[in-house]
């Protein structure tokens, strides 16, 4: 008999398109890990919130996949840091959904915190056990971010809460895990650390000059590529200054840059593109900086292949796909010595790491690969062959399975506080004035 396992997404469906202020590697991490476990004998419902007028309550996107969107809040795009006050109704909504169609789930996947306050709903009301990915932590957001920050201030005690609350908790790297541990006191027993993966059917070396020519970009040119969300912390003005800074020293150099809200470079659609093409006026680059806009993932792989350097060197990053993709596909990156992106790059094995926000070195780094041929080829070679031992969506998943059961064969057991909002400084306020609170709903 099939296990079934619901997957919470909010505000990350695996339906999106990916490359806009709300939509990466989440996405990504929903979308191919349950087509991974779905391989392996699972039945995976995907809830999510529903932000469009057009979509229909069930999606049967995949075998054994099946997308289902939740009406909470008005049925259009809302930022993520304005949607938890629409987790109780997602909370009220999932669980009549599930007892209306009688569904028994072995457990519930959820992914980012708000996923998990819903998770942690239906745990106490049906008995289900939860596991959570975080994805990324209010506390190490707030520590980088500060007042550009968005979320309320609520997120932290509502994290702490969790992770108490919860099952099992996956770290997607040794950072993630030593952050949960520092700044929450997780239980060491509760976290295990999985990797975030690729697709080796999707990402794979193609030939350079092959890939060039489907890009229209010219054999002669030395190209660096960054690609990702736009948003202030993945550092792309870094990578701009950086270029910059290689202007006289390297010949026929190209930066493209792939992401945005629209598939050509809007700086109404994408504010960010605007800052950055700012940015780049300001660096003299306009002429050897190319705004892609967003992609389809079937033509990411040629972009990968085409460059000669891939450049991720965001603030913070609780893992990063996007090096494991340029790696598989055999291009050397230059990445932040932070969270996942340390652990998935070796330095000067199969690229370099540098500090966020030192686009000097940044720049030393990209010289030295479009340079030294040896070491460029060097590094390929090894970032393919690490990938593919340490980093596929099907390596992912099987480790994904032995947590899986771990939290089915344990007793449910829900935390002592008694409520979600128990440490928040709202909750204590209610509750001293007598009212009852629990979700807003």
């Amino acid at each position: 008999m099939k296990q079934r396992v619901a997957f919470i997404s909010e505000h990350a469906s695996p339906l999106a398109t990916l490359g806009g202020v709300d939509n990466g590697g989440q996405n990504v991490y929903v979308a191919e890990l349950s087509t991974q476990l779905s391989s392996m004998g699972y039945e995976i419902d995907i809830f999510t919130r529903k932000d469009r007028e057009d979509l229909p309550e069930i999606i049967n996107w995949k075998p054994g996949i099946r997308v289902i969107h939740i009406a909470a809040g008005p049925t259009l795009y809302i930022p993520k840091e304005q949607l938890m006050d629409y987790m109780g109704q997602f909370a009220d909504r999932m669980k009549q959904f599930i007892k209306s169609n009688k569904i028994l789930y072995k457990l519930i996947h959820a992914h980012f915190f708000m996923s998990a306050m819903v998770a942690a709903e239906l745990k106490k009301e049906l008995q289900i056990p939860y596991l959570v990915t975080f994805h990324a932590l209010g506390k190490v957001r707030r520590l980088h971010q500060q007042e550009a920050d968005r979320f309320p201030a609520e997120r932290i005690p509502v994290e702490s809460f969790l992770v108490r609350d919860a099952d099992a908790i996956v770290a997607e790297c040794p950072q993630d895990r030593q952050d949960l541990i520092t700044h929450y006191r997780a239980a060491i027993e509760k976290i295990h650390v999985v990797p975030c993966g690729f697709n080796p059917t999707e990402f794979y070396p193609v030939d350079k000059q092959e890939a060039r020519e489907r890009l229209g970009l010219r054999r002669s040119e030395k190209v660096v590529l960054q690609l990702g969300r736009m948003v202030p912390r993945k550092g792309v003005d870094d990578v701009i200054r950086a270029v910059g800074a290689l202007q006289g020293q390297v010949k026929k150099l190209k930066l493209i840059i792939v992401g945005g809200e629209a598939d050509l470079p809007d700086p109404a659609a994408t504010p960010e593109i605007r800052r950055l093409m700012q940015v780049s006026k300001e660096c003299r680059t306009e002429q050897c900086v190319q705004f892609a806009g967003r992609k389809d993932r079937d033509i990411l792989k040629y972009y990968y292949s085409a460059a000669d350097v891939f450049v991720s060197v965001p603030w913070y990053e609780p893992f990063g796909i996007t090096p494991l993709e340029a790696m598989a596909c055999g291009t050397p990156v230059v990445g932040s010595n932070v969270g996942g992106i340390k652990y998935s790059v070796v330095d000067r094995l199969t690229g370099f790491l540098v500090q966020p926000k030192d686009p000097v070195n940044t720049a030393r780094m990209i010289w030295q690969l479009l340079e030294d041929r040896f070491m460029h080829n060097y590094m390929r070679k090894n970032g393919i062959q690490r990938v593919n031992k340490m980093f596929t969506w099907s390596k992912v998943a099987e480790s994904i399975h032995t947590v899986y059961e771990k939290v089915a064969n344990r007793q449910v057991t829900s935390d002592p506080s008694g409520g979600i909002y128990e440490e928040s400084s709202v909750y204590r306020q209610r509750r001293n004035a007598d009212q009852e609170y629990s979700f807003q709903r």
